[in-house]
């Protein structure tokens, strides 16, 4: 996949749910065909090249996050986003940095294993339909099961499984004639996970879940007899032989290599971490933070439930807003780690007009799709767009600047009534005009103070 995609057609597909930031978007761009690049170099040299980090500079709103999540999402990469705010320095209350990576893996896994499983769908409800056929047509005469004839006389012995009669039950089974009979069926009330290594992680919460699954495997599998429905049994059939199917060596296997080479992590807020030159207080657990990042940025070996993951060709895409401090105030080795820095642009008027009808998830078009649902055919003037821009604007200059966020509550209070009433207004065509919008806006807007509890 990652092959496929030069820098320019990364840009392109970006563009379809990002408006502008055109700096921002090369820069990743650029880092994700490094990645298929590196992946062609002699295994030696292979080694040595090392993702160029990124910090993305910017106010709140702008694409900051959105521009790294698209990016994994359309190269098919583990992506984990997390605030460096959330973490401490070790010794202090708070997570530790390596759970970064332990919760990118666990993402991973649980990505891989859903691939498996989609592969595996049609072979397991294959051998699922086979054995409740076994259990609806049995062929043993101590079968535990009555099948779903009416006469369960035990006195003489079952006839021979007559292949025509199998066929013509598969055909019943498949046409869901069969669903509301019953069957005798064995399951298990406490179904675990595979053991795992699970004290391999250092944190609290690690531990925990852990220990939570060690006790789901010591504990015996309890089979209990019951009799269910044919259309439940096939599932729970179905699952039972999809975990009978699945390698979790090999699930493991994919996901340890896909995070290893491929793998990225998009720490937002990180210049919460930025402490000043007072030599106590929180300022000494910011800087502390920054230490503890600076191995697994730099490149270590971190101990998870799945065994050992090296960090070295992880991309790190930071961002934050720098309004108090500036990239150059993190400590130097942290600094070194991230040599691509871009800065994002603050929104204007006619970037939000953008940002509400261009993307292919522009906020319109999704309001216009979910009232449809109702029967309601919204129509939104341009003048109206122009509008709630300018309303956003506004209360971004006189509240806290939010940027592009700001949309989504101004949209919400707008189609508020709409939304309210819609079951109510099917086959109805609802225009929305600059008027409207005035209507419905202008006196929050005029109120400062209820702008900020509303808007």
């Amino acid at each position: 996949m990652i092959k496929e995609l030069t820098p320019q057609q990364v840009v392109a597909k970006l563009d379809k749910y990002i408006v502008g930031q055109a700096d921002a978007k090369r820069a990743v761009a650029i880092a994700l065909r490094n990645r298929w690049r590196r992946r062609n170099l002699p295994e030696q040299l292979r080694e040595e090249v090392s993702p160029k980090n990124i910090i993305m500079i910017g106010p709140t709103g702008v694409g900051k996050t959105e521009i790294a999540r698209r990016l994994a999402k359309l190269a098919h990469l583990p992506f984990f986003k997390v605030e460096a705010s959330k973490f401490t320095e070790v010794g202090y209350i708070g997570r530790d940095v390596e759970s970064i990576i332990r919760d990118l893996l666990d993402l991973a896994v649980n990505a891989v294993r859903l691939e498996e499983q989609d592969a595996l769908e049609e072979r397991a409800e294959e051998i699922a339909q086979e054995t409740l056929l076994d259990l609806l047509l049995p062929s043993n005469p101590n079968s535990g099961s009555s099948g779903i004839g009416e006469d369960n006389n035990s006195s003489s012995e079952p006839p021979p499984v007559n292949t025509a009669t199998r066929e013509k039950l598969r055909r019943m089974l498949l046409d869901g004639k069969l669903d509301e009979k019953l069957v005798d069926l064995e399951v298990n009330e406490n179904r675990g996970q595979p053991m795992v290594e699970i004290f391999a992680g250092g944190s609290i919460e690690d531990i925990g879940m852990g220990l939570k699954e060690l006790m789901g495997n010591i504990v015996p599998q309890k089979k209990k007899r019951k009799s269910v429905r044919v259309k439940d049994a096939l599932e729970i059939l179905k699952t039972e032989e999809m975990q009978n199917l699945i390698d979790m060596d090999k699930i493991t296997r994919i996901a340890l290599e896909r995070v290893e080479q491929g793998g990225i992590v998009f720490l937002d807020e990180i210049d919460k971490i930025v402490g000043s030159d007072t030599p106590h207080g929180p300022d000494v657990s910011r800087e502390g933070v920054q230490r503890d990042l600076l191995p697994i940025v730099e490149g270590s070996s971190v101990n998870t439930k799945y065994g050992m993951i090296k960090t070295d060709h992880i991309l790190f895409i930071a961002a934050g807003a720098f309004s108090a401090s500036k990239p150059s105030d993190l400590i130097p080795e942290l600094q070194g780690r991230f040599p691509i820095r871009v800065e994002l642009e603050s929104l204007e008027k006619e970037d939000l007009i953008r940002i509400l009808t261009v993307p292919e998830n522009a906020l319109i078009k999704q309001y216009e799709q979910m009232l449809a649902t109702e029967g309601v055919k919204l129509v939104f003037k341009k003048e109206a767009i122009a509008e709630i821009a300018d309303v956003a604007v506004q209360v971004n200059e006189k509240t806290e600047n939010i940027g592009a966020r700001r949309l989504y509550t101004i949209m919400e209070k707008l189609l508020e009534d709409i939304s309210f009433n819609a079951p109510s207004m099917s086959g109805t065509k609802v225009v929305i005009d600059a008027k409207f919008v005035k209507e419905k806006l202008n006196g929050i807007i005029s109120d400062e103070d209820l702008s900020r509890y509303i808007l």
